[in-house]
């Protein structure tokens, strides 16, 4: 019997991804373990490999075709079958994959006459749990997915529409609610040119309204003197003999690691049940892609020399803007910096990476008047931001940090201890 190759769940929480590139052509022999595909996820372009020998028979899913986890992707035929032979197609395939994966519902009496059976509506497991918890029922949504399934992101849209629309009813006539996938795909009136979602900007506008929307920001905001930090990287890197070159944003990954030691309580998580306080201070760095944004990690970073973290951070932009990440160079993590300073950008609040409770805006390095005493002396002031969960993390604790990384930066040989 052929085989059926699915989708893979490459990484957690992962619902679809995109076939971006068959490296395979029906009628190539495969061996277990090749690679056949480059699967395009949330976060990265990863290999997919065939879990058995055998020929390639059909292409069930086109390169550019979002497929979800489990949905069939390709057939993969044993030693001497045809696809002729075996008098199987592609939807044949496709409906017998689903049926595969459906739990059958037990044996029951037959229903009256009169009681019509409600249609399940197509929708992943996560779908379900999520419109439960939020109190929508499932049958009454649009679902963006693959042959209209129900995904986490129309559930997510669905009840953030609603309670605006209850708030307003108190006000205005009754009226039906709109459907949340036709607001979305409203479009102007003028010119335009429509650039379709990759999978990477659709998490992006996901993970970030739901931080935005449910997470109580605070934020708090340091003019940092640096004078000494651009004296201290000129003459280490002025002595590397090529080795390294250290970067600004070096010393404030190290800074801001070495902060989280010390002021622990802002090194945490939310979640329903209890604060998670980490014992590893493990910082993700926000690094622009052509794709949007992905935030790898510098793993123990207070840990770890000036010179560590600096190739460390430049291999994993490297590989960020190539889309070769592997899921556990991103995933984690219980710190976030942002820095736009290299752009220009003076100073900005930045919006907090979910379950962490902060992230650090780094903004440009200026020459600025400085008040000292009775006098007014240039110096070069950087302006960074803390956004802050309030539900974690309270005022204090991020002044203490802010206030503990200010002194840091400002006083750079403390790094190098």
């Amino acid at each position: 019997m052929p085989h059926s190759i699915t989708m893979p769940a490459l990484s957690a929480g992962m619902e679809e991804a995109t076939i971006a590139r068959w490296l395979k052509s029906v009628g190539d022999n495969v061996a277990a373990g090749e690679v056949i595909a480059e699967i395009e996820t949330d976060k990265a372009t990863m290999e997919l490999e065939a879990e058995r020998a055998g020929t390639i028979g059909r292409l069930v899913a086109a390169e550019g075709t979002t497929v979800a986890v489990n949905g069939p992707i390709a057939v993969l035929l044993a030693d001497g079958e045809q696809m002729d032979d075996l008098g199987i197609g592609a939807e044949e395939l496709v409906e017998e994959r689903q049926a595969s994966v459906q739990i059958p519902a037990p044996a029951a009496a037959a229903p009256p006459i009169d009681v019509v059976a409600p249609r399940r509506m197509p929708a992943s497991p996560l779908a379900r749990r999520l419109a439960q918890e939020k109190g929508l029922e499932i049958e009454s949504l649009k679902g963006s997915g693959p042959r209209g399934r129900i995904v986490r992101v129309d559930v997510e849209a669905a009840a953030v529409v609603r309670p605006e629309l209850s708030r307003l009813s108190s006000a205005v006539d009754p009226a039906p609610l709109p459907d949340p996938a036709r607001t979305r795909q409203v479009r102007p009136d003028q010119p335009h040119d429509e650039i379709p979602l990759s999978n990477v900007r659709k998490v992006i506008a996901r993970r970030l309204t739901e931080a935005k929307s449910t997470i109580p920001h605070f934020y708090l905001e340091a003019e940092c003197e640096i004078d000494a930090l651009l004296d201290l990287r000129e003459t280490l890197n002025s002595q590397s003999n090529g080795k390294y070159k250290l970067s600004v944003n070096d010393f404030v990954i190290k800074a801001a690691a070495l902060a989280l030691r010390q002021v622990p309580e802002a090194n945490t998580a939310w979640t329903d049940d209890a604060i998670l306080q980490f014992h590893n201070v493990d910082v993700s760095v926000a690094v622009a892609t052509d794709g949007g944004l992905i935030t790898p990690i510098v793993r123990q970073a207070d840990r770890a020399g000036l010179a560590s973290i600096s190739a460390e951070v430049k291999a994993l932009a490297a590989r960020a803007r190539d889309g070769l990440l592997q899921p556990a160079e991103y995933q984690g993590g219980s710190f976030t910096i942002s820095n736009l300073g290299m752009f220009g950008v003076r100073a900005f609040s930045a919006i907090i990476n979910p379950p962490q409770s902060c992230i650090l805006a780094v903004g440009a390095a200026e020459r600025r008047p400085v008040v000292r005493g009775d006098t007014c002396v240039p110096a070069t002031v950087m302006t960074c931001t803390l956004s802050v969960d309030h539900r974690a993390v309270d005022g204090a604790v991020g002044a203490r940090y802010l206030a503990e990384f200010k002194a840091l930066i400002e006083q750079p040989l403390h790094l190098m201890l």
